[in-house]
């Protein structure tokens, strides 16, 4: 253990550089002076949404039936900035509310039969813009 320095574990020293000691409360509200007291809203800045249920973007519906043994599958395609634990979220609601099977395959989704009414009003309760595309 030649060269090495040991950090001491008893509290006396302090470790390193402490990055907040150069900070200052300078422009900040004050503090209340009872801790059970509450900050007035009067000095706080909230910005609320100018809209509740804004649009998380165009998703395509399209009934596939070429490829797939003669039977229909509707797919969802086209989503954008969501990842594949919500599409997995999305594929059982819609795999629930249509009693129907379905999976994720691809970054799509796909639920057995000709569901595409219903498919598309879950994802506008979901916020998304769905449009029919294909046959």
């Amino acid at each position: 253990m030649r060269g090495r320095k040991s950090i001491p574990t008893d509290g006396s020293q302090t470790f390193g550089h402490n990055p907040f000691a150069a900070l200052s409360s300078e422009g900040l509200p004050a503090a209340p002076d009872h801790p059970d007291q509450e900050l007035s809203t009067s000095n706080l800045k909230v910005e609320t949404p100018s809209r509740q249920s804004k649009s998380r973007g165009r998703v395509d519906i399209k009934r596939q039936k070429a490829g797939r043994g003669g039977k229909t599958v509707t797919v969802v395609t086209g989503f954008v900035g969501i990842g594949l634990p919500e599409k997995e979220e999305l594929a059982r609601k819609m795999q629930t509310l249509c009693g129907a099977g379905g999976t994720v395959k691809e970054g799509r989704i796909e639920i057995q039969g000709d569901k595409r009414a219903e498919v598309a009003r879950i994802l506008a309760e979901a916020n998304f813009r769905p449009v029919f595309a294909g046959g």
